[in-house]
């Protein structure tokens, strides 16, 4: 079976469909019920419509932030999808390729710290800060972002600034993306107590794997230098894909069609599954895709790599018979002087897998070094949309009774070593003796 829209075309081999189009309509009807309705955690359905309208704010924020430091280079720093979806975001635009404007920081030892303020050129007034966390809690941001801090105000000590004029001079480099309300996170509370710049928020109902059209990232691509015509043109191919994943027509529903392949594995035993993204582009789309399986398939038996790196000491075991699983291969559509090779890797693998069991390859349309700015909307909320999709026909088909909030959108389990944070012992910047 091949669907077709202008910039992804994915051709699904082994899995018949046409079981599973009586249900249909009660796929699309489960998440149609829930979509953009508070408490169910899938506001980022129509986040991208609602984000075209803040774009002269976005990039407002990021050319003040520029100016009132004179620093070019922007760090982000927080963790999960804070982090994970910025660097998928800036990769399939083609932004950031020699790491000249964006700088990540998402550790809590020593090697890691001193490493990022090697890429600083160890002078940390050459750099903004981002501080994303929801809460504005998170151990591992709140211990960077202290360190970050003391180190601001005493270089600009060190340039002869008083205490009182260093703190200012420090305050101008941060921008906060957190809860819009000061008393449900610190870090706003933080952010108006120091009059940092601007208001970027992290919505409400939207998790952090969700939440690559949130603030953070479109704050992130401004600041990279993304057209803002190119952002608008990629929020409005993501919200058309929303639209396109909400069709009881499956011949145009990309994003079910893929939620049932992964769930009819394992309806029908097959626990192990792969799925393989090709060539630079997708580089940082392979960590955020595992936090997204992770997070809400919650297993740990999908491979989730870029090839060709991990192709070789894959296929061992990938094509060991006594080993079951699906696969799937999302790859560029390639124009350049590579073309007929890459054509020919992509071919291979596709005949290869498609002996071994089910499989879909998805073929996405580039520009320059990354995707098309419709492309990169459309991929990453069809990635959405197919992860809650794959619980929905498994709870469906299985007759199991869906939670008040899906799964597949919460993460209870996180809280566990959260506790052991709490304990009183970890403490955010502490400096060892």
């Amino acid at each position: 079976m091949i669907t077709k829209n202008a910039d992804i075309t994915t051709s699904f081999t082994g899995v018949d469909f046409s079981k599973y189009q009586s249900n249909v309509q009660d796929f699309v009807k489960e998440f149609s019920s829930r979509a953009n309705k508070t408490g169910q955690f899938l506001n980022w359905v129509n986040l991208p419509e609602e984000q075209l309208k803040r774009l002269d704010d976005i990039y407002t924020l990021a050319d003040s932030l520029k100016k009132a430091t004179g620093a070019e280079k922007l760090s982000v720093m927080g963790i999960g999808g804070s982090k994970h979806t910025v660097e998928h975001m800036l990769s399939i635009n083609g932004l950031n390729v020699r790491h000249d404007a964006v700088e990540f920081y998402s550790d809590v030892d020593s090697a890691s710290l001193e490493r990022f303020l090697y890429r600083l050129g160890n002078d940390v007034t050459k750099s903004n800060f981002m501080i994303a966390s929801k809460s504005g809690s998170t151990f591992e941001t709140k211990d960077g972002f202290l360190r970050i801090t003391d180190m601001l105000i005493n270089a600009y000590k060190e340039k002869g600034q008083s205490e009182e004029e260093a703190k200012k001079s420090a305050n101008k480099h941060f921008i906060a993306v957190t809860d819009a309300n000061p008393e449900k996170s610190e870090l706003r509370r933080t952010s108006n107590e120091n009059g940092w710049l601007g208001d970027l928020y992290i919505h409400d109902d939207v998790g952090g794997r969700f939440s690559a059209f949130d603030d953070h990232a479109l704050f992130t691509l401004a600041y990279a230098g993304m057209k803002k015509e190119d952002m608008a043109e990629m929020l409005k191919s993501a919200q058309e894909m929303s639209e396109l994943s909400l069709s009881a027509d499956l011949d145009v529903n990309d994003a079910l069609k893929e939620g049932i392949f992964w769930a009819d594995a394992k309806l029908n035993g097959i626990d192990a599954s792969v799925h393989q993204y090709m060539g630079a582009i997708f580089e940082n789309t392979v960590y955020w895709h595992a936090q997204m399986q992770n997070e809400s398939v919650k297993d740990t038996l999908k491979q989730i790599a870029k090839v060709p790196d991990a192709m070789h000491h894959s296929a061992e075991a990938h094509f060991n018979p006594e080993n079951k699983f699906v696969f799937a291969l999302t790859v560029p559509v390639d124009n350049g002087v590579c073309k007929e090779n890459a054509d020919a890797y992509i071919g291979a693998l596709a005949k290869s897998y498609e002996v071994t069991g089910a499989t879909f390859i998805e073929h996405i349309r580039t520009s320059g070094m990354g995707l098309t700015p419709k492309a990169a909307g459309a991929m990453t909320q069809l990635r959405a949309f197919a992860t809650v999709y794959q619980e929905i026909v498994e709870k469906t088909v299985k007759k199991i009774a869906f939670p008040e909030v899906l799964d597949s959108v919460l993460q209870p389990h996180v809280e566990f070593y959260k506790k052991n944070l709490k304990g009183g012992v970890v403490v955010p910047g502490r400096i060892s003796k």
